[in-house]
């Protein structure tokens, strides 16, 4: 999959209806908006085409209504919200997704008008990439363009289906910078790579594992996933999260490792606890974790030698918290490794829903380089799995004169 599309800029809007696919997908509490920054996100790519002479047919999903209409899931707030956000701009709202009314609306649509569609998913062919829904939300518009980075992982009929049949399709602002985050990262690096993975399970992570293994320099590893790999090289876990079943890939990863010449490195020293539980006895220990008790965060020692690494680092790729960050005893790991970050000049990409809880939480998201939108879209493009709602885009190309 090739990774450079054709963006905004590469095309003249005056006088075309835009169908925008964006993530609106916000926290609502009986009809209000808790938290707006999705609708921000989108806000550039909507003033570049509405400015540009374009309309805008937006269109997105709000929770999961699974093929029903559910009323609560309404789009009328996000309407609202947008007009606050565009008082220069006229927002309109279809009543429904792709039948008459919202045909109708789209036919009508002036420059300089927003039209924003009902919830995606109140069509039952939404997520099931029906041909018959994409076409007629195809049919609305002039012009594709995707700017929900979250929803690119999913082949639904906003996101796959109508850049197959909607053409030019090109990638909105938000989109490309996530594009442009993973061309720099692991494409086009600054080295030394670091990647550095962390979270509950190695099951999660064993295809992000294999796939960084080609294109870093080291692997940290955190989180209660360390623990497999430590019972792999002989040391006692307690009771300690280790899957058993996953010994096996454990040993082929860091034979991969090996093999590359990669740095795979492992905690050292632990903070345990006797129990899963914010007030749980806590104690430091190194090497073996005695009977009993369970590692939850990574230790100092451990946190040094990682912070060293992302200090020399030029590239760090980061997915998955060290430790149960969200218990305050067991998130030292997790705001440790965000300070580096924040301290080093590398190039840093933080993804993954965990991940971006802990470097928000450190107060410290406006130094890095790059924080994803999209929690299952960026693991999978560290997979290096091809993303359907990117794929579908049209790639980049010099138009000859």
């Amino acid at each position: 999959m090739s990774l450079r599309k054709l963006n905004l800029q590469d095309l003249a809007f005056a006088g075309k209806r835009a169908f925008v696919r964006v993530d609106f997908n916000v926290p609502l509490k009986e009809g209000v908006i808790q938290d707006d920054t999705r609708i921000q996100a989108a806000l550039p790519t909507l003033k570049f085409i509405l400015e540009a002479g374009g309309a805008v047919i937006a269109a997105s999903h709000l929770g999961r209504p699974k093929g029903q209409v559910v009323d609560s899931l309404r789009m009328a707030p996000v309407a609202e919200r947008l007009q606050q956000s565009l008082p220069q701009f006229t927002v309109l709202q279809a009543g429904d997704v792709a039948g008459e009314e919202a045909a109708e609306a789209a036919a009508k649509l002036q420059p300089g008008q927003l039209l924003l569609l009902e919830n995606l998913r109140f069509e039952a062919g939404e997520t099931k990439n029906d041909p018959a829904l994409a076409q007629r939300l195809a049919s609305m518009a002039d012009i594709f363009v995707q700017d929900a980075f979250g929803t690119c992982h999913r082949a639904h009929a906003s996101t796959a289906g109508v850049p197959a049949i909607l053409k030019p399709a090109v990638s909105g602002f938000l989109l490309e910078r996530e594009i442009d985050a993973f061309r720099s990262a692991l494409d086009q690096p600054k080295r030394p790579v670091v990647g550095i993975t962390g979270g509950a399970k190695v099951s999660d992570k064993i295809p992000v594992l294999k796939n960084l293994i080609e294109k870093v320099d080291t692997i940290l590893v955190g989180g209660g996933m360390a623990y497999t790999f430590l019972q792999v090289q002989g040391l006692s876990t307690g009771n300690s999260l280790v899957e058993t079943e996953r010994l096996q890939d454990a040993k082929e990863i860091l034979a991969l490792a090996e093999a590359a010449g990669v740095r795979f490195l492992l905690p050292s020293d632990h903070v345990i606890a006797d129990r899963f539980a914010e007030d749980a006895a806590s104690q430091t220990v190194e090497g073996n974790i005695p009977d009993g008790w369970m590692g939850l965060d990574i230790g100092p020692k451990t946190l040094a030698t990682y912070q060293a690494a992302i200090a020399e680092a030029g590239t760090v790729i980061w997915n998955g918290p060290m430790g149960v960050f969200e218990m305050e005893a067991f998130r030292q790991g997790s705001l440790g490794v965000a300070q580096a970050l924040a301290a080093s000049d590398c190039v840093s990409v933080v993804g993954g829903g965990d991940s971006v809880s802990a470097i928000k939480m450190s107060g410290l998201a406006d130094q890095v380089s790059h924080i994803s939108t999209g929690g299952g879209a960026f693991l999978e493009m560290l997979e290096g799995k091809e993303l359907p709602g990117i794929a579908a885009l049209d790639d980049y190309r010099v138009v000859q004169a």
